[in-house]
């Protein structure tokens, strides 16, 4: 779709908070965070004519690599808050997209997301297809007061939980989408760890899809889980309490 006459390269939308997106002790369930955040972005990719249906016409499709979420409190039911986002950096078939979620001034969440332009017929990585020049890049402004690192997965880890990968978890790229990673994750925790509001961040890499009917086994080691399919490890995730 062409460029829509409100797209701005900084963009802030409100989202109220329901019960569906809520734990138990009425706080926003951190998946449900991440599903914000997509939402947002796709929002913005959409406005701006770089989403899913624009890069379809060339096969290709923006998929995260890597995404590192700062917590400093977290919103709960019937709150309105707001998410604001913008590209920092877009080159290639590489891009880090900066999110910040407020509630009234407060910035309560900040954000930061690696993706990549992946072709969903070769299943590869691609330069993007489509112009991006109208989106006004942000080098120096950042979202997180730490960077991205590479989670160290070389330690011994112990199996908790194997799943076969469902209809449900597939998104409309045909694989798993990147918020049901850290579901099934976070589904193999004592449930007093994420209800008592003490995580302060954590850190996702995503190294190779899952699809419809895959067998994968989850392990973790204290707080670092990964998720492996056929001996290979497709997902990395570090918590910090």
């Amino acid at each position: 779709m062409p460029i829509a006459p409100n797209f701005t390269s900084i963009l802030t939308r409100d989202w109220e908070i329901n019960f569906l997106q809520c734990y138990p002790n009425g706080y926003l369930k951190y998946t449900e965070l991440c599903n914000l955040f997509q939402l947002t972005a796709a929002t913005h990719s959409e406005i701006g004519g770089i989403s899913f249906s624009d890069m379809q016409e060339y096969n290709q499709a923006w998929v995260l690599s890597k995404m590192r979420v700062e917590i400093h409190r977290l919103p709960k039911w019937k709150d309105t808050v707001t998410v604001k986002t913008w590209i920092n950096s877009l080159e290639n078939s590489r891009s880090t997209r900066c999110l910040e979620l407020y509630i009234g001034d407060e910035k309560i969440v900040g954000c930061e997301t690696f993706w990549a332009v992946f072709n969903t017929t070769t299943r590869r990585p691609e330069a993007l297809a489509l112009p991006h020049e109208h989106f006004e890049k942000y080098p120096n402004q950042i979202a997180i007061e730490k960077p991205f690192s590479k989670i160290n997965i070389a330690q011994e880890l112990d199996l908790v939980h194997q799943r076969v990968v469902q209809l449900s978890d597939l998104d409309i790229v045909n694989h798993a989408n990147s918020v049901k990673y850290l579901e099934w994750c976070m589904d193999c925790m004592e449930p007093q760890l994420l209800l008592n509001r003490s995580l302060k961040s954590f850190e996702m890499n995503y190294l190779k899809e899952v699809s419809h009917l895959d067998a994968i086994e989850i392990a973790r080691n204290s707080n670092l889980f990964t998720i492996v399919k056929e001996g290979k490890t497709c997902f990395a995730l570090e918590l910090e309490f």
